[in-house]
């Protein structure tokens, strides 16, 4: 019980310091742009897939086209986190260094993320097997 406790709070923390990095990169004095908050919008998308495609899975041990897709979507969404504050960064729209927190950002958010369903993601709750 107190090691999901710990657990649990270590991944809110590395979640909020990804959210500072993010907040950073729009709000300080000499970057004052918020375009890269739309990535905020894939972070919210990227577990969306895996969790679809848990939910409809038959079992967990062998591969199907399911997973296969869910495991593709969510690619293509973390892949776009990315690539999005470097376009705008090559259009100018931001600086490289709004860019470069925005990138750290990312990377401790979806570290966060898949810590986040390696600790918790492994039983179901609802299921008769005991």
């Amino acid at each position: 019980m107190m090691a999901g406790i710990k657990a649990l709070v270590a991944l809110s923390f590395s979640g909020a310091l990804g959210l500072t990095f993010l907040l950073l990169g729009c709000v300080l004095e000499h970057f004052g742009v918020y375009w890269p908050m739309f990535v905020l919008i894939f972070y919210i998308l990227s577990p969306i897939p895996n969790l679809i495609a848990r939910r409809h899975a038959d079992d967990t041990e062998s591969s199907n086209a399911c997973r296969e897709l869910a495991y593709f979507l969510t690619t293509g969404i973390v892949v776009s986190a990315y690539g999005l504050p470097v376009v705008l960064a090559r259009k100018s729209v931001i600086q490289w260094g709004a860019c470069g927190l925005v990138m750290a950002g990312n990377c401790v958010i979806f570290l966060t993320i898949l810590g986040f369903f390696l600790i918790f993601g492994g039983g179901d709750d609802f299921s008769w097997e005991q």
